[in-house]
């Protein structure tokens, strides 16, 4: 509760990492903010083209259905990402400020929360144009975004403090990330996966999160009762066993800078 308390009294910088966060992000390049919106759209064109011309993807409402997988899985990968590195990036103030060292990572994890925001704005532009009408279900999808900023956080923390003692930790995470997204359903359903292999990574936060977010806003589908509770209590289970290694790790982190 303390620590709560004091990251609370410290709100203000925490919000100001955030926004110095994304301004750096995209300081000195010509289109700036705009990237924001563009990553997920060029990912998302080519492999719109790719599985509608070559693998036939029968998948209904296929371009919305890319997009909000892709915007899903932006989330998870740039946040965390982000908050890898940004013990590193604040630890000149770190070594002569004090402050929690979970600011700089949180404050990481809302710069990438922002992000999602513009990205679903534009997911619904895009509805528009496609002039599809959503289903109730898409009230849900907000509930869904906050697990994953949750679980987020949770392989946030850790990751920013181990990651300034073993530098090796980016490079392995970065791999992590690769397979990870052809593993999770961001452009084809667990349906058309081997049953034994869906028996394992539906135990994956992000799989059922993903899963969710495609059922809320485009199928009107409710998750089943098992899907629910496993992204729910994995995602939590993820986020104290992050922090307890956060904990642990952080103690030698500032000599380590």
């Amino acid at each position: 509760m303390t620590i709560l308390k004091e990251l609370w009294n410290r709100r203000s910088l925490i919000w100001s990492f955030a926004i110095s966060d994304l301004k750096i992000r995209y300081r000195n390049s010509v289109l700036g903010f705009f990237w924001t919106l563009l990553e997920p759209l060029l990912l998302m064109a080519v492999l719109y083209i790719v599985f509608t011309n070559i693998f036939k993807s029968q998948i209904d409402h296929f371009g919305l259905y890319l997009l909000i997988g892709i915007i899903m899985w932006n989330m998870f990968s740039r946040g965390t990402e982000m908050a890898m590195n940004s013990i590193l990036a604040k630890g000149t103030l770190l070594t002569h400020i004090y402050f929690p060292i979970e600011i700089p990572a949180i404050s990481a994890v809302i710069t990438s929360s922002l992000m999602l925001f513009f990205e679903i704005i534009v997911f619904f532009i895009f509805m528009v144009g496609f002039q599809f009408v959503p289903p109730m279900t898409i009230l849900f999808l907000p509930l869904v975004l906050a697990l994953e900023i949750l679980f987020v956080l949770g392989i946030s923390l850790p990751l920013s403090v181990l990651n300034v003692r073993y530098r090796d930790v980016q490079f392995i995470w970065k791999v992590i990330l690769q397979v990870g997204f052809f593993v999770t359903p961001v452009f084809y359903k667990l349906d058309i996966l081997p049953s034994n292999i869906k028996s394992i990574i539906k135990y994956s936060p992000m799989v059922q999160i993903i899963n969710m977010g495609h059922d809320f806003s485009l199928f009107n589908k409710l998750p089943s009762l098992e899907s629910l509770e496993i992204a729910i209590f994995t995602t939590f289970m993820v986020f104290i066993f992050g922090y307890f290694i956060f904990q642990r790790a952080q103690k030698r982190v500032i000599e380590e800078l």
